[in-house]
């Protein structure tokens, strides 16, 4: 009888996305950027980050 190995449990990038989008908006609020564009900064900065992380899982 073949052993099957342990399941893995896939590595979650969700955290980033939400922590990204957070920093973003409160870091401008000190910069001539303004909120929106900050939030949307980070968001873009976690959604990378978060992408970055699924693939590199996905290929172990």
């Amino acid at each position: 009888m073949a052993v099957s190995p342990p399941p893995r449990s896939p590595l979650a990038g969700g955290s980033l996305i939400a922590l990204g989008s957070i920093a973003g908006a409160a870091i401008s609020l000190f910069t001539p950027l303004g909120p929106t564009r900050g939030f949307l900064i980070g968001l873009s900065a976690g959604v990378a980050m978060s992408l970055a992380i699924w693939l590199l899982d996905r290929r172990h």
